[in-house]
C-alpha cells in the first residue's frame, strides 16, 4: 500500500505539470479553434529560462519562474500576432505556422544553451516528509500546491473578470463577440499569452523532476496534448483531470513496465479514447476554418 500511495503521489505531481500544459492547449483552442503545436517548445523554453536565472543568475526560484513566465508570455503574443492575418482565412497555414514556430524555438534553444541539457537541483532542500512510513518528496507537494493555485487563478480570471468573460464570449461565438464590441484579436493574444505563461510554469516546475533539454518539449507537449484530449479538448476542467490522469497512468506504468512505460501509457490512453472519443467531459470541438 505504501508503494502504491507513493507512486500515486509522484504521478499526481507529474500529472499537475501535464495539466498545466493541457490547460494551455485547451485555452487557445477554446478561443481560436486552433491547436498550438508550438506549445511543447514553449514549455521547453520556459524550463531553460527558469533554470538559467535560477542556476546562473542566482535568482530565487520563484523570481526565476516569474521571469520565465513573462518572457514566454511575450513569445505567445508574438506567435499570435504573426498568425493573426491568417485567422478565419487559411486554417491549415495557421497550423503549419505553429509547427514552424516550434521548430524555430527548438533551434534557438540549441544555439543559446546547447544540445546537452542540464540538471536542475530541487529548490526545496527539505527531506521527504514521513507519514506513517509513507515518504513524500516535499517538492512534489510544492508542485501540486503551485499548480492548484495557478488553476484557481485561471478559473477566477475566466469566470470573474471582464477580460475573461470576453474570452469566453469569443470562444462561444467570435462573430457575435465582434458585433458587441469585443476585440477578438486582443482576446486571442491574451489566450496565447496565458497559454504560454502556463507552459513556462510547467517547464519551470518540471526542471527539478526531469532533465532539461531541447527534446523535452516534445515529450511534455505530447503528454499535455493527450491530457487535453482525454479530458475533452477545449474543456479547462477536462484538461486538469486529463493531465492528472496521464501523470498517474505514466507513474504506475513506469513502476511496472519500466522501459515500456511510454508504450503502456499511450495504449491505455488509446483504449479510453476509443471508448469515449470526445473525452471524459465530452467537450465538442470548435472549427473556425
Amino acid at each position: 500500500m505504501q508503494v502504491f500511495l507513493q507512486t500515486f503521489i509522484g504521478g499526481m505531481s507529474l500529472g499537475a505539470i501535464y495539466a498545466l500544459v493541457a490547460m494551455g492547449f485547451s485555452l487557445v483552442y477554446r478561443t481560436m479553434g486552433l491547436v498550438n503545436f508550438a506549445h511543447g517548445s514553449v514549455v521547453m523554453i520556459g524550463a531553460y529560462i527558469a533554470s538559467t536565472f535560477y542556476l546562473s543568475v542566482k535568482l530565487p526560484f520563484a523570481l526565476a519562474m516569474a521571469v520565465a513566465i513573462g518572457v514566454t508570455g511575450l513569445i505567445g503574443i508574438i506567435i499570435e500576432r504573426v498568425l493573426r492575418p491568417l485567422e478565419n482565412k487559411d486554417f491549415d497555414l495557421m497550423l503549419i505556422g505553429t509547427i514552424g514556430f516550434g521548430i524555430v524555438l527548438e533551434a534557438l534553444a540549441i544555439i543559446i544553451w546547447g544540445a546537452t541539457g542540464r540538471a536542475v537541483p530541487s529548490p526545496v532542500p527539505a527531506a521527504p516528509i514521513d507519514l506513517g512510513g509513507l515518504r513524500i518528496r516535499t517538492y512534489d507537494l510544492v508542485v501540486l500546491a503551485i499548480a492548484a493555485a495557478a488553476t484557481a487563478l485561471l478559473v477566477y480570471f475566466l469566470q470573474r473578470t471582464k477580460r475573461g468573460a470576453a474570452m469566453q464570449a469569443v470562444a462561444m461565438d467570435h462573430q457575435a463577440a465582434t458585433a458587441v464590441g469585443i476585440h477578438v484579436g486582443r482576446s486571442n493574444a491574451m489566450a496565447f499569452m496565458i497559454g504560454a505563461g502556463l507552459a513556462a510554469l510547467a517547464g519551470g516546475l518540471v526542471g527539478p523532476l526531469l532533465y532539461v533539454s531541447p527534446a523535452m518539449g516534445g515529450l511534455l507537449g505530447i503528454k499535455g496534448f493527450a491530457g487535453a484530449i482525454l479530458g475533452g479538448f477545449g474543456s479547462i476542467p477536462g484538461a486538469i483531470l486529463g493531465g492528472l490522469g496521464i501523470g498517474v497512468i505514466d507513474s504506475f506504468a513506469a513502476g511496472q513496465f519500466q522501459g515500456y512505460s511510454e508504450l503502456v501509457t499511450f495504449l491505455i490512453f488509446t483504449v479510453i479514447i476509443m471508448i469515449r472519443p470526445t473525452g471524459i467531459f465530452g467537450e465538442r470541438t470548435v472549427n473556425r476554418a
